[in-house]
């Protein structure tokens, strides 16, 4: 037996640095392979024991990855580049005759959605990243994760694209619904336990997207120029927090530039830090057409090309690079050895057996993690008057546009079709035996609702999609297809044998439930044309202005007509994939691309909802106004214009309406970003609902009504308004330049530096009981390379509701060379205690709660522990510290990682 060390060995030395902790030792195994072709060169990653003779290398099997590398060598040049790029939308490259299987990924971070962006096989819809944030429960994140390793495998998938762990930069960020927090220590952490339980079931995450890709304007354009110290303690932390705990076994580069190079192909955070510093061994994806030439992402050591077939590295493609001398045989080996190497820690290399097909595997363990985990998330931002929780009300009046609608997810590749949707009506139906009344009060939609259930085709619900090969809609169709829904994006779902042109058409029978002067909407990806009852009522063929649905498809085309209840209308799409606007040809080097329409449908509406809502508040005990933003508002693939609540000041409206008609109110507001808040001061309560998941209206109701006490709190800031964000002045940027001008003053770094007061701020949120901290009290005073700090914490439940409390520990530098924040969290730990009932809360710092990263160093930089003392900050938020004691530093140290 060889033991392997853990310590920090540098990564040139071949030794194992990611193993699960319980296993100290590994098999030592020689294998013999033949290597006709290929005399290997002496590269970092070349063992020790590694002999090169007569045309054999032999191989001492002290690395996990050996076994991958053997396969890799015995390949053909042609089959080592066939593996550098996908066979399919979702699919790696299988070579069976070598043994090699295929494998398959899923998105995305809330549920493994499979194979279909729309109407796809049904599967279990977890709180979106934000809110499992605001559970600040490691251990509900790990159990998520093992569970979402169950619905990956379901799927028939062995990669899932997660978690996704970039900054809350901006609160106008697409994404930040689906990413975690402003704190790089909070992300790293909760991305840990998230990786280690979905990796638990066998199935590799994704960890993304690597780097600064913190905006959606542009996404595929834009340069991040980011210095160096906030790249290491900001950007590069959660990842490496990551790696350090968990290892991720993939990776997926982002579709940014990063300082004037493209993510995949920036060495410096990919070969230098992430491989070379860090030692990472796993498989770096690039992101959906994240790629942008053949040899420079080869050489930083992307692996796959996503999708497939390859854009970029085609077999004749690489070997021109490789005759150029812009790559090497090793920079292709190596790569196919990690993309074998993700193969067998998922699949398994000479594992043929066949992908099964998606199923579902909804069960109640899976629903009860999802209610406990959006319980958990449920943020509790303002009561006032004992509002909450309800308990005597006879008569809820339930307003506002997301009552009866599924605010489950943003939208994106994080969207799936789930289970079942649980809404805020249905959850307090389920949970309340008095009377409950209803008023939308407003309309907060972005674009037309889908046309779909006012549409059948065939008796069903939904449209024939006919397929054509070629752009001109010759002869018979060549696939036919029944969907479900008339958002209709056909990224993923066209058939391949009809690539790279087709055309299609979409008929449908749409049945007015009312008479009136009703609203058709019509978007495409490519040209496209409605018809109503065989005549033209939308032409969009030569749309030039593009939108934001479907990442790449036109504005909606908006047009009314007169239609009478009950009186059927013939609708007739056709539509092609040819690039649009035509002007994009010569930018992306193609003709046609991804094709796809989207059919919105809305009936004249006649009544004042306003007044409703005020008369429907007026006759309640108590009201619920349930807004926010949905999937339309916040997505990826483009950024949010405002932090008001959508749409032209209706909600804010509505809520000063209904706060005016009875003073017992709770404002529920869905989002996955803060919102600015004009009615602040006269709301009694407000919560912060998130999105979360298919249980979201039952979490919510328990919540409302007192069978659970929220304790969430705000993994990010919510600001009093957009102007006083750190990112406010560079946002989205310039000329495609996006300049991370507030360095490493990021979130509630910035707000305390600045001195200016958040709405809410970072670390915020409430319970029904209250909590008191005693005197903390530390195991040591000096805190040094080897040895950490570990503080204890009583804190009792001094209110009369069983709880959850979140204990938060700030590290202060009293005294820096460098500007520091004025604190920065370091450890967390959450404790439910019945009232009456005192528990310790350990909170455990070592070297890494002390640094910060020194260019000077070195020749690329170190972290630094600087002699000298430091406080440690306990607190309920970053706004409310409850004690404070101090260490030291003795002797200033370094490291790299």
């Amino acid at each position: 037996m060889a033991t392997i060390s853990l310590g920090n060995t540098s990564p040139t030395e071949g030794v194992v640095k990611h193993i699960d902790s319980k296993q100290a030792t590994v098999q030592v195994q020689p294998v013999t392979i033949d290597i006709p072709s290929l005399t290997p060169a002496a590269t970092p990653e070349t063992s020790p024991s590694d002999e090169v003779m007569a045309g054999k290398k032999i191989y001492s099997l002290e690395r996990p990855d050996d076994r991958a590398r053997e396969f890799a060598a015995k390949l053909t040049l042609e089959e080592q580049i066939s593996l550098l790029a996908g066979a399919d939308f979702w699919r790696s490259v299988g070579i069976p005759e070598k043994g090699i299987p295929s494998i398959k990924t899923s998105d995305g971070p809330n549920g493994a959605r499979g194979e279909s962006f729309t109407n796809g096989t049904p599967a279990a819809l977890f709180p979106c990243g934000i809110s499992m944030a605001s559970t600040w429960n490691l251990d509900i994140i790990e159990e998520i994760g093992r569970h979402l390793g169950e619905e990956t495998k379901a799927r028939g998938a062995n990669v899932l694209l997660a978690p996704t762990v970039c900054m809350h930069r901006s609160p106008l960020g697409g994404r930040n619904f689906e990413s975690y927090s402003e704190d790089p220590f909070l992300t790293g952490k909760l991305a840990a336990s998230y990786v280690r339980g979905l990796q638990s079931k066998g199935v590799a995450a994704t960890i993304k997207h690597f780097l600064g890709n913190e905006q959606e304007t542009e996404r595929q354009a834009y340069n991040a120029v980011i210095a160096e110290r906030p790249l290491r303690e900001i950007y590069l932390k959660p990842f490496e927090i990551a790696v350090r705990e968990a290892s991720p076994w993939a990776l997926m580069s982002a579709y940014n530039m990063i300082n004037g190079v493209h993510a995949d192909e920036y060495e410096h955070s990919i070969k230098e830090i992430l491989r070379g510093e860090w030692g990472w061994d796993g498989t770096i994806i690039s992101d959906w057409t994240g790629t942008y030439a053949t040899a420079p992402s080869i050489k930083a050591g992307v692996d796959v090309e996503m999708p497939g077939p390859s854009k970029w590295r085609k077999v004749d493609q690489v070997k021109e690079s490789l005759r150029k001398g812009e790559l090497v045989r090793e920079d292709i080996e190596e790569a196919a050895a990690r993309v074998l190497y993700l193969v067998d820690r998922t699949k398994g290399l000479n594992n043929l057996t066949p992908e099964h097909p998606e199923q579902s595997i909804d069960n109640v363990e899976t629903r009860n993690l999802i209610l406990q985990a959006g319980i958990e998330g449920l943020t509790l931002l303002k009561n006032e008057k004992n509002v909450l929780p309800i308990k005597s009300a006879r008569k809820i009046a339930m307003i506002g546009p997301n009552v009866k609608r599924a605010i489950a997810s943003g939208g994106g590749s994080a969207g799936l079709n789930p289970y079942y949707n649980i809404t805020p009506w249905q959850g307090i139906q389920n949970r309340f035996d008095g009377e409950v009344t209803f008023a939308q009060g407003c309309d907060s939609s972005k674009w037309l609702p889908l046309a779909s259930p006012y549409c059948t085709s065939n008796g069903e619900t939904g449209v024939r999609l006919e397929y054509y090969k070629g752009d001109r809609f010759k002869g018979e169709p060549a696939v036919v297809q029944h969907k479900v829904s008339t958002d209709l994006w056909l990224w993923d779902s066209a058939p391949m044998e009809l690539l790279p042109d087709y055309s299609f058409k979409v008929t449908t029978t749409l049945t007015p439930r009312s008479t009136g002067n009703h609203s058709f909407s019509f978007a495409s990806v490519g040209p496209g044309r409605m018809f109503l009852n065989g005549e033209l009522f939308i032409d969009n063929w030569d749309w030039t202005e593009e939108g934001e649905a479907m990442f790449s498809a036109s504005e909606d085309v908006l047009k009314s007509i007169q239609l009478e209840e009950g009186k059927p209308v013939e609708i007739l799409i056709e539509s092609t994939n040819e690039v649009r606007p035509a002007s994009k040809v010569s930018v992306l080097g193609r003709r046609y691309d991804y094709g796809g329409c989207r059919i919105g449908y809305e009936e004249e509406d006649k009544v004042d909802r306003l007044q409703e809502a005020a008369d429907v508040a007026r006759a309640a005990d108590v009201a619920i106004l349930v807004v926010g933003l949905d999937a339309e508002w916040e997505s990826e693939g483009y950024d949010r214009q405002t932090m008001d609540l959508p749409k032209g000041g209706s909600q804010d409206r509505l809520i000063e309406a209904v706060l005016a008609a009875n003073p017992r109110t709770v404002v529920v507001n869905q989002s996955g970003t803060p919102i600015t808040m004009p009615w602040v001061h006269k709301a009694p309560a407000i919560l912060q609902a998130w999105y979360q998941g298919q249980e979201a209206g039952n979490a919510l109701a328990d919540v409302l009504l007192g069978n659970q006490s929220p304790s969430g709190k705000l993994p990010t800031t919510f600001p009093v308004r957009i102007e006083d964000n750190p990112a406010y002045h560079n946002w989205p940027g310039e000329n495609l330049d996006t300049v991370y001008g507030e360095g490493i003053y990021v979130g509630y770094r910035h707000y305390e530096r600045s001195k200016i007061a958040p709405l809410f701020p970072f670390g915020h949120g409430l319970t029904y009981t209250s909590f008191e901290y005693g005197t903390p009290t530390a195991s040591n005073t000096i805190l040094s390379d080897s040895e950490g700090v570990a503080i204890t914490v009583p804190v009792t439940n001094t209110g009369p509701v069983a709880a959850h409390e979140i204990v938060q520990a700030y590290v202060k530098d009293v005294k820096s060379r460098l500007p520091r924040p004025e604190k920065e969290l370091q450890a967390f730990g959450k404790v439910f205690l019945q009232p009456g009932e005192t528990k310790d809360v350990v909170l455990k710092l070592d070297k890494y709660s002390v640094g910060y990263f020194d260019t000077s160093l070195g020749q690329t930089g170190a972290w630094i522990a600087e002699e000298g003392l430091f406080e440690v900050l306990i607190g309920a938020s970053s706004a409310d510290i409850r004690a404070t004691l101090s260490f030291e530093v003795k002797e200033s140290f370094e490291w790299i990682f």
